[in-house]
Order: C-alpha cells, then structure tokens, then sequence
C-alpha cells in the first residue's frame, strides 16, 4: 500500500514538471515574471529612483516658488528674479542656531564648491530670526563659512512675510516657540528649483515623489541602521542632471 503511495505521488511530479516548468522557464526568460517592484527580499537595496525629475503638484497644479524679494548680507535687494535661468537650493535657517543649522550649512558649502564655477547654480538661505539676523550679522556669518559664490544670497528681511513664504510657499513648518533654543524651529530639509523656478524632486522607492532633501545630516555621516541617512550626495546627482538640460 505505501509502495503504490510513493508511486502515484513521483507520477504527480513527473507530470508537473513535464507540462509547468518550460511555462516557468519561458516566462523568467521572456522577462515576464515580476521583479522589483515594491517586494523586496530582505536584505536587498532599495534605491532611489535616479531618473527623470518630477514636479510637485497641488490639486494637479506644479509648485512654483512664490514671488520673494529681501535683503541679503550686502544689502542688495534680491527677488526670486535674480535666480531665474538658475538651479538653485533653498534653506531656512538661522545664525544662532546650534543645532542642524551646522550640519545644513557645511553640507551647502560642500555643494557649493561643486559648483563653484557654473553661473547658472544658486542658494537662497532665509532667516527665520531676522530681527537679530541684520546684513551685518549674515555677512560675517558667510565670511566665516568662507562662501564666495555670488549666487548664494543669506536673506533677511520682514518675519511674517519670511514664515508665510516657508510655511504657504514651501510647506516647510517654521514657528516659534518660547520653550525651543532661541524659540525657533525648523526643518533640516532644502529644496530643489530648476530654472523656470519649479520645484523638483526624484521618486522615492515607492515611486513616490520626495518633494524635499534631507540637509541636516553630514555629507559623509556613518549612520546606524534605523538612522537618517545622508541625501546630499543624491541632491548633487539630481542638481547636475537640471544644469544639463
């Protein structure tokens, strides 16, 4: 009885291997088996998407930088036309910051020296504390960040009208709050605008847009599993790929 049992059971195999395996085979070698997508084995690498820039929409609109127009550490008046025709990265920030405001702007100037001879690269740096952050504060803050692309312009100018442009403009949360260092807060985030002055973004591995680089984390971080990991060096990547077009 157990001899027919193992009989009829190596028949079964037989047979499926006969009539299913060339279907299997003839599906991986066409391609046509699903790979990727949002399964992932464990262990396996989920990168960002490096292909084409998107648009970030609204109600099917893209996003634009608002109209802006401040004063930056030379005390020229400097609106959002001084960087049309520009790629350029936007920050908010302050200069009594002691916390991600370092890491932010290192990482901005380690970005800026690979772009130091291209006219056509910018930042515009808005401060969130523009009562202390006058011309003259933000000059010898950029004096002694060593900065020398003229195109890089640290903005100060009416607080309401700087939180509005970072809050509405942006959807970058900026406040203030009495019980935060020096009461303000802010994202670590920078954003990325081409030169028609659109915000871009690549998608994450999701195949969702990521509107906002990661800025507060150093360039070169050793980070443990679990942690923010650096998105400098892919901002840098996508920066290249608008000054090409």
């Amino acid at each position: 009885m157990r001899k027919n049992t193992y009989i009829g059971i190596a028949f079964i195999v037989l047979v499926f291997g006969v009539i299913f395996i060339p279907k299997i085979f003839k599906r991986v070698s066409n391609d046509d088996v699903t790979r990727g997508g949002r399964m992932h084995a464990v262990g396996e690498s989920q990168e960002e998407n490096t292909g084409d820039l998107v648009y970030i929409t609204l109600n099917g609109v893209d996003r634009k930088v608002p109209p802006f127009e401040f004063v930056n550490q030379n005390k020229d008046t400097i609106s959002n036309i001084n960087y049309r025709g520009k790629v350029y990265l936007v920050e908010f920030f302050f200069t009594r910051c002691t916390d991600i405001c370092i890491p932010m702007n290192h990482n901005l100037q380690a970005i800026s020296k690979q772009f130091e001879n291209d006219p056509n690269f910018g930042i515009a740096s808005f401060s969130i504390d523009p009562e202390h952050d006058t011309s003259e504060v933000l000059k010898a803050y950029a004096e002694d960040y060593g900065i020398t692309n003229p195109n890089w312009n640290f903005m100060t100018g009416d607080r309401d009208t700087i939180y509005r442009l970072s809050n509405e403009g942006f959807y970058l949360n900026v406040s203030y709050e009495a019980g935060l260092e020096n009461g303000f807060y802010h994202s670590g985030l920078f954003a990325l605008i081409d030169q028609n002055g659109f915000i871009r973004s690549r998608l994450d591995p999701n195949g969702n847009p990521k509107p906002y680089y990661r800025g507060s984390v150093p360039l070169d971080a050793q980070v443990l599993e679990g942690e923010e990991a650096p998105e400098i060096d892919i901002l840098i990547e996508d920066i290249k790929k608008l000054l090409k077009k």
